[in-house]
């Protein structure tokens, strides 16, 4: 039998005050095919002196020979449990009765201290991401875990790109205005040391981290721009909003997110908003609000345009002296003017052939 010695230390770093796991990475000989040759090997050594024994050969007639094959019939299955396949942008957490060994992160068959254990805390936990979208079949298995039979694919970390979707938050807006939003954050693992033991769960750290981040940035806008509002906190207004700024808001979550998730060794690639409207109950006034802005703005660009031609049209008749007209035909000119100009359907012109006076 081969034994296998592990050297290895647990790795610490202090950060405000606090123990923080540090990633080691293990980096061995690809072994896993030749050990399970060799385990196969011996087994069938194993039972073929058995039988020979049995069968009264000169050559199994060594009692101590026997006593070793019939101890490793039963016992040597243990070796099949050291049998580790990790699969590209996968990693295996290993614990040894208790104590952080390393981590596994290069894909390949891999041969490892039979009495490790993997860890990940978060391997049954579903949320609303990429990373757990599940097939609905635990039909097929690889070969890994056909080997062992113990180890399963969820122990180990993925450190692919996974996208977080978590359910419409409502918030209150600077205003005060109930908004619902949704975000879709992509991220991933960095560092699974701290993902695995800085925190209980990552991806439920994750999870509740977002919506702090969230809850926290959107409180500092306005649905839309409102005037004396200041977003970047420097003591000046601006024109931010959820709705306007959207790129704006959406790295600021992101930089939000990951701040609160770093010592989770956790990475925000990505924060984009999916969702954006005003809450159920106050959506139909805000409607009302907003449609009542846009046509009185309409209105006063209208107007504006309107007194602009009336005056055009009294200086142009002053310069060219074609009518002389008294402050009363002036007043009723413009008032006609301005109901041509600004009414809202075509007007049905009306000629006089009788004297203007």
């Amino acid at each position: 039998m081969i034994l296998f010695k592990y050297q290895y230390s647990t790795c610490f770093h202090v950060q405000e005050g606090g123990f923080f796991m540090k990633e080691k990475i293990i980096s061995r000989r690809k072994n896993g095919m030749f050990m399970l040759l060799v385990t196969l090997f011996l087994y069938l050594a194993a039972i073929g002196y058995c039988v020979i024994s049995v069968m009264d050969f000169p050559i199994g007639s060594q009692p101590v020979l026997v006593a070793l094959s019939i101890l490793w019939i039963f016992a040597g299955w243990i070796l099949f449990c050291g049998l580790k396949v990790i699969k590209p942008q996968e990693a295996l957490v290993l614990t040894l009765f208790g104590k952080y060994v390393g981590t596994l992160k290069d894909e390949g068959f891999y041969f490892v201290n039979p009495f490790c254990s993997s860890v990940n805390p978060a391997a049954k936990t579903r949320l609303k991401q990429s990373g757990d979208v599940d097939g609905g079949s635990h039909k097929g298995m690889s070969l890994g875990e056909s080997v062992t039979g113990i180890e399963s694919k969820n122990m180990k970390v993925s450190l692919k790109v996974m996208t977080l979707n978590n359910a419409r938050q409502k918030i209150n807006d600077c205003l005060g205005n109930p908004v619902e939003i949704g975000i879709a954050v992509m991220w991933r693992v960095t560092d699974t040391a701290k993902a695995v033991f800085n925190v209980d769960n990552y991806k439920e750290y994750l999870s509740l981290q977002c919506d702090s981040a969230l809850r926290d940035i959107v409180r500092i806008y306005p649905y839309d721009v409102a005037p004396n509002v200041d977003t970047t906190g420097d003591g000046k207004a601006d024109e931010g909003s959820l709705r306007g700024s959207s790129e704006v808001v959406a790295d600021r979550i992101r930089d939000e997110i990951q701040r609160k998730v770093a010592d989770a060794g956790l990475e925000v690639i990505e924060a984009r908003i999916t969702y954006l409207a005003y809450a159920p109950e106050i959506a139909a006034v805000m409607l009302q609000r907003q449609q009542a802005s846009a046509i009185i703005d309409a209105r006063k660009m209208i107007v504006d345009g309107a007194v602009g031609m009336v005056e055009m049209a009294l200086e142009r008749l002053n310069e060219n002296q074609v009518v002389e007209l008294d402050e009363e035909r002036k007043a009723a000119m413009v008032s006609n003017l301005l109901v041509v100009l600004c009414g809202n359907h075509d007007t049905q012109p009306i000629v006089n052939t009788g004297s203007l006076y």
